[in-house]
């Protein structure tokens, strides 16, 4: 297929969010073109308050791809989506559907519909959040019906006092994988990976060759599974990437 007669993906992201783009585009593959828009920076703003910010500036941020023509769209921030519980969260995304005439859905609704398709019903997250906005997400879950198990928490690093500092975009690798390591965690509990800033691939890549049958989810695998089945890419080239079809294999 001519690249630019392939299926269309609209992602809206925050302004500082390093992570999103490069694993939605090594996750959709060549089935599908990316393109993103990017939230409005928020000086000055709690992260509360900016992440009401996000919710309430959607739409307009959406209306930023003006008149491209897109296929579908995600919205690639789980934490502002956790303020508005499930139900809030779907009316939202219906919403924004009805009004650009194409399907849009979050990263914590792209979860929900990824944990239905494989029969998900527990969850251990893991969580690079504050713990107040790790509580608020798993509030979300468990609203939504799903049985959260544990909650790993993930720093970015450790202050001198000991005091550990909380930002998605600078957890590493060897940390998230630390972390998880030191955790005994329920055989039959999925793994969830929250939030799209935290880089999650490499870790989820080598979590696969040890967890056996486990469900490995995290915000952005979710998003481009749902994302590639909103427009069909697995039409045009099948699934490609390895987490993607380990994820389709369990489906019934």
């Amino acid at each position: 297929m001519e690249l630019f007669s392939l299926p269309r993906i609209g992602v809206v992201v925050p302004p500082e969010n390093p992570t999103a783009e490069p694993e939605l585009n090594r996750l959709v593959g060549v089935g599908a073109n990316v393109y993103t828009t990017r939230f409005p920076v928020t000086p000055g703003r709690g992260l509360r308050d900016m992440l009401e910010t996000y919710n309430r500036v959607l739409p307009e941020t959406l209306g930023e791809f003006g008149g491209m023509r897109l296929d579908a769209a995600v919205v690639a921030c789980s934490a502002s989506h956790y303020l508005l519980n499930p139900d809030g969260d779907r009316a939202l995304c219906d919403v924004l559907s009805q009004r650009v005439g194409y399907p849009v859905r979050s990263s914590t609704q792209a979860i929900l519909a990824l944990c239905a398709e494989l029969g998900v019903t527990r969850l251990t997250l893991v969580s690079p959040y504050q713990p107040w906005l790790t509580d608020t997400s798993r509030a979300f879950w468990e609203r939504a019906g799903l049985k959260v198990d544990d909650a790993v928490l993930v720093p970015a690093a450790r202050d001198e006092d000991g005091t550990e500092t909380y930002d998605p975009y600078e957890v590493t690798t060897a940390e998230v994988l630390r972390r998880i390591r030191g955790r005994r965690i329920p055989h039959d509990s999925a793994l969830l990976c929250t939030g799209t800033g935290m880089g999650t691939l490499a870790a989820l890549t080598e979590l696969a060759r040890e967890e056996g049958g486990r469900p490995l989810l995290s915000s952005n695998l979710a998003s481009a599974w749902w994302a590639r089945r909103a427009v069909r890419a697995d039409a045009v080239t099948g699934v490609t990437h390895p987490l993607l079809r380990r994820l389709e294999s369990r489906v019934a």
